[in-house]
Order: C-alpha cells, then structure tokens, then sequence
C-alpha cells in the first residue's frame, strides 16, 4: 500500500480513530494463522438457517414477478452472468462454477490471488496488474442464487438446485476462511451472508443436508470476522449498515451459533441508530448519493422486516426516515428514474441478476409497501423484492409548481411549467459527502440538473470506475465534470485519493422562495479569496442563472453535461439544443467564447457514465471568461413544442 494513501487517510483520523486503527492492524496480523480453516466454524445440529417471513412470501409471487424470476434463471441456467457493464465468460452446463471462477477479472481475464494468500496480505486498493476488484467481488456476493432459489421454492425446479448445491460447495472449498481477496471488506460479507441467508429462507427445505451444513458453516466463519472487524469512524458510512444488518440477520437466522443473540441485538442498536444518522430528517441520505441511500434502506429494510416477523418492530424514527426518503426520490425523480449524484457501484441487496435504472424508485416502493402506504413514486419492472417486501398502491399524482427545499440534505428542486413544457431543476447546495472522508461524494457544489418534459437535459457525469479508475476516477468526481462555475481550472474540493479529500466545499442554501434559488460555497476561499454564489430563477420563457464570484477578478469557467442523444450546436454564440431534429431550448452564456465537445481522447470532450464501468460520448457544452464585478448570466430559454399550447 502506498506511503501517500495512509498519510492522505491520516490526515483525516482524529486521536480515537489512529488508535483504533493500531488495534485493528494488530487484530489482522494476531489471525493470520490462527483463526483460519474451516474446522473452527463445524457447526452442530442441522437446523436450516431461516430469515422470518422470506419463504411464504415469495410463494406468493404475483405472475409478473414469476415471469420476471424465468427470464432472469433462464440466463443464468444457462450460464450467463452480467453485472457493473461486463458479460461474464459463458459456461458450460457441466462446468458452471469451476473453482478459479471466483478470482475471475472479467475484464483482464486475469485471476486475483486465491486461498494462496491472506486475505489482509492483499493490498486490492493499489493493485492494478488484475484489474478492477468490484468485478471479483461482485460474483462473489452470491447474489445470482437469489432468483434461482424463488425458482426452487415455487416450481421444485432441479436444475436450479443443481446450480445452487454446486455454487455453495465450490465457493466453500475455493475460500477457506480467511484466505482469498472475498474475506477483504466487511460490506462484501454482509451481502454474501444475506445471499445465503435468502437462499437458504426461501428454499433451504429443498437443498441436502450437505448444502446447509456448508451454509451454516459459511455464515458461521462470517459472523465471526464481521464482528471482529467492524467498520468505524471514517469508515462507518454504508458499510456500517451493510455490516449491522448481516449481523442481525445471521442472529436471528442461525439462533444455535454461539453469541448470537448479543450479536443480533446490539446489530439492531446500531442499525436503527445509523439509518438515523445517515437518512437525514429530509429524506436526503447523508452521502448525497440517492443509489447509496436506496442501497442503506434496503439493508435495514430486510432488517426490519425480519424485527417485523418477529413481534419486535423497528421504531417510529426508521419509518419516519423511509417516508421522507421516498418524498425525497419523487421529487427528484423524472419518468421514475432518480439522476446520477455521487458515486453509484450499483450495489443492491435483493437481486435479479438484471440492470436496474431505477433502483431509488424501486426501494422508495418497497419502503411505502413496508409501510403499507401508497407510493408517490411509479412502480418499476417487476422484481424480487415486490414479493418480500410487497407492491406499494399508487398514489395520486400531484402536481407542483414552485421551489421545494430540502435544506438538511442540501438540495432543492424548481418544478415550473415554461412555454407549454414542464421543467424540473435540481439544484445541488449540500455537502461534498459523509464522514471526515466523504468517500462518495463528488465535487459538485451549485451543480445544477435539468428534465424538460420528463426528458433529462442537464445531466450528472456519473461514476464510471473506482480503483481502476485513475484519472478517469477523478474526472468523473471532479468540478469541471459537473454543471456548475470552476475557477483557474481547479476543483472546489481537493481530492486526495479514489475515496478520499483534503479540502472540501461548504455550500449552504442563502435563500429560497417560489422562484428563485439562491446558494454560495466556500471550496475556493483558501486558494483563491473567493466565494461562488449561484441564483437560478424563473425567466419568462426559461431560467436565468447568475454566477458571482467574490474578490479579485479570476479565470473561470461554466460548463453544462448534457445527456447523450442530444445535439448541441452554437450559432451566433447561442447553444441550440435539440433532440431528432426537434428544438428543446436555447443556452446564452455570458460570452461568445464557447466550446462544444463530444467524447474524444481529453478529459475536456464530454462523457458520461451512464452504468458502472461504462463511458459513452455526449455534448458538454463550455464557456471561458473572467469573472468580474457583474454577475455571469446564463439564460436558457425553452422552445414550445410544435403543436402544444403556449
């Protein structure tokens, strides 16, 4: 590991943290050796490890879910795998899960370290010989056994117990404990411990006494490192709810291991306390990411509704957190689909093996069907999860016309109808991330995002890569990537590593009333001697953005993402925006100096990431100027749709 990741990491440890740290590392090094094999984790009895309530509900599956559950085996049956934008290598019937399988980088071709190897020895943060480690991990959550255990339990489908028994006894004998990257991250075993948890839930009377014993055992070894390596301080962000929440459920699930009822119980403390702390009272999670937040949600909703099962609910304070975060996901959502802020790895904890678009929406459902309330936000594809945790009525929808402020989170969001079309703005005055590191926070400060007509316009660049990355990482993160003011070319906050700043923006929401939005931060104060200040308001025929920059004269620029699929072309210094030849708006910035790029070999041409692991080219419009005494006016200007009422 690198000397300038532990003193950029250090940089943000206070006293507690730096000790804890010593403790950990010491922990690591104490159970190499010690603590490894099987052979300590022989569990007695054959009792099938159950979450409450999982299997009646999921033989309950209403016919679109079933249909959706054939489509998604039939794939994997087959031997097709895709996740994070890679197709697998297909496999053969006979030779589905060969044990090197699991070290796999599908993009490589190359293979991780295995049982060879300590799991702490291998330093995946820094390593880039193999490849991406998402990619290893991700086949490792199991997650793919999931739909295939729905089909055992509702049609005693053979093949799908065939593939389920050899996945269990090849991923145990590749992965003696705690040898191998899959022993790494504390979030990693969480999601494999609930793979297995709902595998052995919904269809664990159908699987041989071999399978469970080998699930016990597995569960067994996780319970154990996940208790002695917990995520805390710096860290304690959605890993910490990945962690209480597979704790929790390993308790309940597995009632014979060893400790578990404490372990079950002070897991739930923790979990019911960081859904507090990490969904603000707005709805808007702490990492400003809305798949972060759907992704925490769905943790402590499996959670919950095991409590549920149980007589012993969760309180009032969670539900109250699940109703504001699905307020929140309506607001900010068009045609359903939530818009890309801050990192998204696509991390789910019920799976279908399926890209899904609409993840914030799908959970903000699930939470309302939880609740038993109707949802303000449409349904998407059928899924899984409708089955567990219900399918939420609709509510009706409301039409609004004004400015919402979600001022704890640090959003707000402008609904207007302009020239017989319906605009949407998000405007972004939060916090860079959560914690001293904000790991998944992107430097976006007074970013704005733009939906005309549902349409998106302005759009969030999106993730792309994480350790992989490199400086396509800290493009996707940076200023200049998103739709807001950056001066001399530099990000209002520094980054200091792929999960990791050294300076962050403070935004704060100044002011907001029917029509106008007003917002500042401080990310340039130290190095430069100023503050950007942004008003976005209604115009007559669109919005009118003002940017001011305090103190001295400074070299700037303002530069707008669109989405792909547009074409953006500058006549007479206006930006014309139009999709298949049809004209949606107009962009007059504060000059004629304007620049439109698409894709290209620079940083500089446009793109976006529209899933993890992918980039596709799309028009990024740019001015660069002085910034002065006046402020810097962007007027965008809606065109009516041809044949629609003005």
């Amino acid at each position: 590991m690198s000397l300038g990741w532990y003193v950029n990491r250090l940089r943000n440890m206070g006293p507690a943290e730096v000790a804890h740290r010593v403790v950990e590392k010491s922990r690591k090094l104490s159970s190499k050796g010690r603590h490894e094999g099987w052979a300590r984790f022989g569990q007695q009895g054959d009792v099938v490890p159950r979450v409450p309530g999982l299997e009646d509900a999921v033989l309950h599956a209403s016919p679109p879910v079933r249909e959706a559950l054939d489509r998604t085996c039939a794939a994997l049956l087959d031997g097709r795998f895709s996740a994070l934008g890679v197709d697998w290598p297909k496999r053969s019937a006979d030779t589905l899960f060969p044990v090197d399988i699991w070290r796999l980088d599908p993009v490589s071709g190359l293979s991780w370290p295995g049982a060879d190897a300590y799991c702490f020895d291998i330093g995946y943060r820094h390593e880039t010989r193999f490849g991406d480690v998402k990619y290893v991990w991700e086949f490792n959550r199991l997650q793919f056994l999931q739909p295939l255990a729905a089909k055992l339990a509702l049609d005693d489908d053979t093949d799908a117990r065939r593939v389920i028994e050899s996945v269990i006894e090849s991923w145990h004998r590749a992965h003696p404990p705690f040898r191998g990257l899959v022993w790494n991250s504390g979030i990693e075993l969480a999601l494999r411990a609930i793979s297995l948890l709902v595998v052995s839930s919904i269809c664990g009377s159908h699987l041989s006494p071999d399978t469970i014993r080998r699930i016990r055992e597995i569960l067994a070894a996780h319970a154990f490192w996940l208790t002695r390596f917990p995520s805390r301080f710096s860290s304690a962000n959605n890993h910490l709810i990945a962690e209480a929440a597979g704790e929790y459920l390993i308790g309940i699930a597995l009632p014979d291991l060893a400790g578990a009822g404490v372990m079950a119980a002070k897991a739930r403390k923790v979990l019911e306390k960081e859904i507090e702390k990490q969904i603000l009272p707005d709805g808007v999670p702490a990492e400003q990411s809305p798949t972060y937040g759907a992704f925490s949600i769905e943790f402590a909703l499996l959670a919950a509704l095991a409590a549920r099962h149980q007589g012993d609910p969760f309180g009032p304070n969670f539900e109250s957190r699940l109703d504001h975060f699905a307020g929140w996901v309506a607001a900010i959502s068009s045609n359903c689909a939530a818009p890309a802020i801050c990192d998204d790895d696509e991390g789910r904890v019920i799976a279908m093996c399926e890209p899904e678009p609409r993840y914030p929406a799908a959970i903000a459902n699930a939470a309302m069907a939880f609740l038993g309330r109707p949802s303000p936000v449409a349904a998407p594809a059928p899924h899984l999860r409708d089955a567990i945790f219900g399918e939420a009525a609709q509510a009706e929808p409301r039409a609004h016309s004004g400015i919402i402020a979600f001022r704890e989170g640090g959003y707000s969001v402008l609904d207007a109808e302009i020239c017989g079309r319906h605009a949407r703005l998000i405007m972004d005055h939060g916090p860079l991330g959560y914690l001293s590191i904000a790991a998944h926070g992107h430097a976006d400060a007074l970013s704005i995002l733009l939906c005309v007509d549902g349409e998106p316009i302005l759009v969030d660049p999106g993730t792309y890569l994480y350790h992989s990355g490199g400086a396509w990482r800290d493009w996707f993160r940076s200023t200049r990537a998103h739709n807001t003011l950056t001066i001399a070319g530099t990000d209002q906050s520094i980054m200091s590593g792929a999960f990791n700043w050294s300076h962050k923006a403070n935004a704060r929401l100044v002011e907001a009333s029917d029509t106008a939005i007003l917002a500042e931060h401080d990310g340039y104060s130290a190095r430069y001697g100023a503050t950007h200040r942004r008003q976005v308001c209604l115009a007559e025929e669109g919005l009118r953005i003002e940017d001011e920059v305090s103190g001295k004269p400074q070299p700037v620029e303002i530069s707008f993402q669109f989405a792909p699929g547009l074409d953006v072309r500058i006549v007479s210094a206006v930006a014309s925006v139009s999709k298949d030849e049809i004209p949606i708006a107009t962009f007059t910035l504060p000059g004629d100096r304007l620049e439109v790029a698409s894709g290209g070999d620079g940083f500089d041409g446009g793109w976006i990431s529209p899933s993890f692991g992918v980039k596709i080219p799309a028009p990024r419009l740019s001015w660069r100027g002085q910034s002065g005494v006046s402020p810097l006016v962007t007027e965008i200007r809606l065109i009516q749709r041809p044949g629609s009422r003005p």
